[in-house]
């Protein structure tokens, strides 16, 4: 990094840079830090300058602008946005910081303290009017994922299970019609709309002093709570947390679930990573295939659960 970036940052910041301990865990190539300032404030540092053909400037301008412009949809979920520099390729946005990883492990008690304060976040925005500048349909692509992971295309997420790749394509050949049919429901559905932040992973989120605060913005767009609460709910489990089933009746304590939207939410997810989880890994995100795999084996058995398929055991026999 320049060292021009680094005095840029202490002028935004108002005092110099003292000490930064260099954080990792999350997918995209950015250079993050936590950082002392010589007054002995901290800050979250987030910077960007991307490899070729990657789209992580396009990410952090996007989520720049989610701080600017929705500041007062966000929070006080979000961090507080404290400026941002640019300088030769670089981009950085500068928060709150809001302390180190605290999950996983998801105790039963942090789980239902992030469900039930996320189920606040969808209701402080429901039914608002949000900009048209943020996506409008990207929750109801989803809707798709079976119907483009079927045919043939099915031999190559079966072979995830390895010595049993023949019962797991049996599984999904059973499974396919049911789930596609489910999945695709979703495109038109009618729904509730809120603000949805659509990337509720552990890496985005702290559960701190009994609150659930979440970053990394730039996937934010309208659409249906149930949608971001399957996706929150499975990758809980993912991570070894509770039950998909339990962390929506925590979320159910604030914010009533529609199951219809619900269902199709979670059959779209688990197609999603059907489509996904099999593939070679992504240059520059060694760990993105292990967490699919793991949200896929969360999400598909949540799926067969709720429209009565048969246990998909093949799952105990895909690696993370």
């Amino acid at each position: 990094m320049p060292p021009d970036l680094k005095d840029d940052a202490a002028r935004v910041l108002g005092s110099p840079i003292a000490r930064a301990t260099r954080i990792y865990g999350g997918f995209a190539p950015s250079a993050t830090f936590r950082v002392v300032l010589r007054d002995r404030r901290r800050a979250f540092f987030k910077g960007i300058y991307p490899p070729e053909g990657t789209g992580a400037i396009w990410m952090l301008d996007e989520e720049e602008r989610i701080y600017r412009h929705l500041g007062d949809r966000i929070a006080p979920w979000a961090p507080k946005f404290l400026g941002s520099v640019r300088h030769e390729g670089w981009h950085a946005i500068l928060l709150e910081d809001l302390g180190p990883t605290d999950v996983p492990p998801w105790t039963p008690a942090k789980t239902r303290v992030a469900a039930r304060s996320y189920a606040d976040f969808h209701r402080r925005n429901l039914g608002s009017r949000l900009p048209r500048w943020l996506p409008q349909r990207e929750w109801r692509r989803f809707s798709e994922s079976w119907a483009k992971a079927g045919g043939d295309g099915l031999d190559k997420p079966a072979a995830l299970a390895r010595r049993r790749r023949d019962e797991a394509r049996e599984w999904l050949d059973v499974a396919y019609p049911v789930l596609a049919a489910k999945a695709a429901r979703l495109g038109t559905q009618r729904a509730r709309t809120t603000l949805l932040h659509f990337d509720t992973r552990a890496d985005n989120l702290r559960v701190t002093r009994g609150k659930l605060r979440i970053f990394d913005w730039n996937w934010a767009c309208p659409g249906a709570p149930e949608f971001d609460l399957a996706a929150f709910a499975q990758g809980v489990t993912a991570d070894g947390g509770p039950a998909p089933e339990r962390v929506v009746a925590w979320y159910g304590e604030r914010l009533a679930v529609d199951r219809r939207v619900l269902d199709a939410s979670v059959a779209a997810i688990a197609g999603f990573f059907v489509r996904l989880a099999w593939r070679p890994p992504v240059k520059g995100l060694p760990r993105l295939r292990s967490v699919q795999r793991r949200q896929l084996k969360a999400s598909l058995r949540w799926a067969a659960r709720i429209e009565g398929l048969p246990d998909p055991r093949w799952l105990e026999a895909v690696a993370d």
